[in-house]
């Protein structure tokens, strides 16, 4: 046998709504508390008000728990005894429960038939203790909410606004326009936290670009032609429509500076640009800006093409003409050298032996290394030019000649200077002279072999400077000390010695439109980009190509790489020759830089 209660609500358009609950129990309670079966909200009730118990012949009990009474079929009873099947109406405050029989089970019917309760005044136990009862109604409170709202953060900041106009730094204290603000400023534009007017000069009008270039003329270069830079990024798309219609009634059209730099959120520095930026425009940009040079490029993980540094095509003068070639066509490089890498790094040849023997002297250890030759710049970046007298002289000596305990050089880089000093060498020196001319020395017997000596020397002496040219030609010709590692031009005319060195172009950087630097693959070997050691030829280039970058670096949502690297890591919007703005942020956060630093010799 089960209770079934069933709760009847009438709505307000006079629809029933009937919830039953089975409760298989021999006993049941009714009263205010939510814990009973039947919970009445009438305060005229109890909270534990009575208990409705089974007997063992199908009646039930009716029994006051809290000593007050309630009703059946109008009488006030204390306790009563019902035959389910009979039925029979129990009134408890404003609430009838009504008893009767569905096979097995008792069904108890509750309905409330009047209000709840004198006691309470016809109102509701939430109302009663609330004080609703003393509020305005929520209608006329949401209009004086809406009013409230709109006086204090529209046309008090407003008011503000206006007053404080055209004064250019504000005294400290509380300004209701700065309500308006979603954050503190930057690193950058700190100083003007109390100059709002500097950047917002108009009145519900975004920071315009003129007012950024009034301080930034000079380092806020155009990226490109604005006509371009529109037809690269292409129209909005999609819901982009939406946001784009409000940009442009707030005179926010594409393109503005504020649109990447976003300020007022947060007191450090600015934050960097996102990928989506640049993919904005370089995704699919060939087919926008059909006439475009470049590649598309959208992550550098997945979707970036392979490097085209710039190669020089001939050595010599300021600007040296050069070309953009993709590492994909293995270019090579006419620097106006002869070097074979593979031969200075190996470490059993002669010059690994010569390597070992000045070791004591500049500290070689049992083969030469990059270091021993390759200098960084003061900022670790890229690396100095090899010099002849600080890289190479210890075992490419241009000595010929001593003086007093002086060792006398052939100028490097001269080639008029090695020929006059040469000239002049045998000009202002003699043959050494034999021993047997001298006055003291013991001589053979016989005045003839003196003769001969004699006759000898004199020769020697007359036609010394002419081997002069012999000299000059041996040094600019194989085996000499320029032809090994220079082209030599010939002379201008059949018996002339007046040789020439080839110009000579050591590129110091070749990713002119990215940004890479040493220093900060400090834990990484030469060799793991540079594959010098396999080099035979000058003319190699022995630049990584992307796979090699891909080992550690990915693009920004690549979360698996070593390096999450964003387009803003290696790129500059405003680029210049200097590191784009995010490493220069990154390094002005360092506290210290570290120990660790590219090896020197």
């Amino acid at each position: 046998m089960t209770f079934i209660v069933r709760q009847i609500a009438t709505t307000a358009d006079g629809r029933e709504i009937i919830r039953s609950n089975p409760f298989p129990a021999d006993e049941i309670g009714i009263g205010r508390s939510t814990t009973n079966a039947i919970h009445l909200p009438d305060l005229a009730v109890n909270p534990d008000h009575a208990t409705i118990r089974k007997r063992d012949d199908g009646q039930i009990i009716v029994e006051s728990s809290s000593g007050q009474n309630f009703t059946l079929d109008g009488k006030h009873r204390i306790s009563v005894t019902i035959n389910p099947s009979a039925g029979a109406e129990l009134g408890f405050g404003g609430h009838v429960i009504i008893v009767s029989e569905e096979g097995d089970d008792i069904v108890l019917t509750v309905k409330r038939v009047e209000a709840l309760s004198d006691s309470a005044e016809i109102r509701s136990e939430s109302t009663l203790y609330t004080l609703k009862g003393l509020l305005p109604g929520k209608r006329l409170s949401a209009w004086g909410f809406i009013a409230l709202v709109l006086a204090a953060f529209l046309v008090w900041p407003i008011y503000t606004w206006a007053t404080w106009r055209g004064v250019e730094e504000r005294p400290d204290q509380f300004y209701a326009d700065t309500m308006w603000s979603s954050g503190p400023l930057s690193s950058a534009h700190h100083a003007l936290e109390k100059d709002c007017q500097a950047c917002h000069v108009d009145a519900f009008v975004t920071v315009t670009d003129n007012t950024c270039l009034t301080c930034h003329e000079e380092d806020a270069h155009d990226h490109a032609a604005k006509p371009r830079l529109l037809t690269a990024r292409g129209g909005p798309e999609g819901l982009e429509v939406i946001g784009a219609t409000f940009a442009a009634a707030f005179n926010k059209p594409p393109g503005r500076c504020v649109e990447c730099h976003s300020e007022h959120e947060g007191s450090g520095a600015m934050e960097p640009t996102a990928q989506k930026f640049c993919a904005d425009c370089h995704d699919g940009m060939d087919r926008r800006l059909t006439d475009t040079k470049l590649e598309n490029a959208s992550d550098f993980g997945i979707s970036h093409p392979q490097f085209r540094p710039a190669v020089l095509v001939t050595p010599g003068g300021k600007n040296p003409p050069r070309k953009r070639v993709s590492l994909d066509q293995k270019p090579t490089e006419n620097n106006g050298l002869k070097f074979p890498h593979d031969v200075h790094l190996s470490k059993t040849g002669g010059v690994a032996q010569m390597g070992r023997r000045l070791s004591t002297t500049y500290g070689f250890g049992d083969s030469l290394v990059c270091k021993d030759c390759h200098t960084a710049d003061p900022k670790g970046v890229r690396f100095e030019p090899v010099d002849m007298k600080e890289d190479c002289s210890m075992c490419h000596s241009l000595a010929f000649d001593e003086i007093g305990g002086t060792v006398r050089t052939l100028r490097h880089g001269e080639p008029a200077m090695v020929q006059a000093d040469l000239r002049a060498y045998y000009r202002s020196t003699r043959p050494t002279r034999p021993i047997n001319l001298g006055g003291m020395k013991r001589r053979r017997p016989g005045t003839d072999n003196e003769a001969r000596v004699a006759s000898d020397y004199a020769r020697a002496v007359q036609f010394r400077p002419s081997r002069a040219n012999m000299a000059i030609s041996q040094v600019f010709s194989r085996g000499g000390a320029c032809y090994d590692c220079h082209g030599v031009t010939p002379p201008t005319a059949r018996g002339r010695v007046d040789y020439g060195i080839m110009p000579v172009t050591q590129t110091d950087r070749y990713m002119h439109n990215g940004w890479f630097s040493h220093e900060a693959h400090n834990d990484e070997k030469c060799t793991s980009c540079h594959n010098a050691p396999a080099s035979k030829s000058a003319e190699d280039l022995l630049l990584p190509g992307i796979k090699t970058c891909r080992e550690c670096h990915g693009g920004e949502f690549q979360k698996a790489s070593d390096v999450p690297s964003t387009c803003a890591m290696c790129h500059d919007y405003h680029a210049d020759d200097g590191a784009p703005w995010l490493i220069r942020e990154e390094q002005k956060d360092k506290q210290q830089k570290p120990d660790k630093k590219i090896a020197r010799r």
